[in-house]
């Protein structure tokens, strides 16, 4: 009975120090935040920019498909176009959605 209390203690005393000393790694301040915020900034310029290539891309591609469909005599052209003006308009929504939210 007391070797139960004993672990029991022990165990205890292991999971606060855990805890204790997981709480003073992340609790940086205020210097940390700003330091997060820094490198977030500098990451997101690039990011916008390649969603802006990637809209590019996939506008020349859905545009070439569009018009191999359209010059096939398919159905379906409407929706091809439908679907890739959607694509495009999301992507270029999207990359200034990327900026405005981070202040860049």
């Amino acid at each position: 009975m007391n070797l139960k209390n004993f672990l029991k203690r022990k165990t205890c005393i292991a999971i606060a120090t855990v805890l204790l000393t997981t709480t003073s790694i992340y609790a940086q301040g205020a210097a940390g935040i700003d330091a997060a915020s820094s490198e977030l900034e500098t990451y997101m310029d690039p990011l916008g920019n390649m969603i802006m290539i990637l809209g590019a891309i996939v506008g020349l591609v859905g545009a070439v498909r569009c018009f191999i469909k359209w010059n096939s005599g398919d159905q379906d052209v409407q929706k091809a176009v439908m679907g890739w003006m959607g694509s495009c308009i999301f992507l270029v929504v999207s990359g200034a959605i990327v900026k405005a939210f981070f202040g860049v």
